[in-house]
């Protein structure tokens, strides 16, 4: 039965972490949120965890964990000659090493599932060069070799994939997305000619956590309007 598994976000207030677990819940699962913001959802269970600071209460999780998808990321964009080395830190720090100390801690709960998930959040910017993009465009490169890494070493038990979105309309994108000028404007850079809606991307993580992708594992998959590989 679909109520038996559990998925634990990380991130999952408001955007793609918000929609990801509506649909969840929809199919029946058990949801856990870790974030610094409280869901809005009732029936999702909700522990207060900050990725920076915090290390997370096992004692409120499942004993069995069927997947998980670390949420949080950053959308610095400046002239690379502007960035400071914390800059650069802070932006590995939360995209990376985060995933890298959640995936840690959470490593035994998903071992004792049958086969289980988890799902990492990477860029367009990455395969697709970009000015102004380089912190974060580093930081989730490195995300995606850390995707592949734990996708062979902890084969067949867990699968580790990777969605990379375009820029998506949710409250991170939001000073960027600012205008309905700016929103168009920016669609219209990709042949598909609109902005991500956080929808799009929750619909294809849940595909990754599901059994439906249990012949996927290793895989970085654009959700990104045609934007990495499209001329048109």
């Amino acid at each position: 039965m679909s109520a038996q598994k559990s998925f634990v976000l990380i991130g999952g207030s408001y955007g793609i972490g918000a929609s990801l677990a509506n649909i969840l819940l929809k199919q029946g699962y058990d949801v856990t949120v870790l974030s610094r913001t409280k869901p809005e959802h009732s029936d999702i269970r909700h522990v207060s965890f900050d990725v920076a600071t915090d290390s997370i209460d096992l004692t409120q999780l499942p004993e069995v964990i069927d997947g998980v998808a670390y949420l949080p990321g950053t959308i610095a964009l400046k002239p690379f000659h502007r960035f400071t080395d914390a800059e650069f830190l802070a932006d590995f720090q939360l995209n990376t090493l985060g995933a890298a100390r959640v995936i840690r801690e959470l490593l035994p709960r998903l071992k004792a599932a049958s086969q289980s998930s988890v799902v990492l959040f990477s860029t367009v910017a990455v395969q697709q060069g970009m000015p102004f993009h380089a912190s974060v465009a580093m930081a989730k490169g490195a995300l995606e070799g850390l995707t592949r890494s734990l996708a062979a070493e902890l084969a067949p038990k867990i699968r580790v994939n990777a969605i990379a979105p375009s820029i998506t309309d949710t409250p991170l994108a939001s000073k960027i997305l600012s205008s309905e000028e700016k929103k168009k404007a920016s669609g219209d850079r990709h042949p598909l000619k609109r902005v991500g809606e956080p929808m799009d991307v929750a619909q294809a993580a849940a595909w990754l956590l599901s059994d439906q992708s249990s012949w996927v594992s290793g895989q970085i998959i654009p959700v990104d309007g045609g934007m990495s590989t499209l001329r048109v």
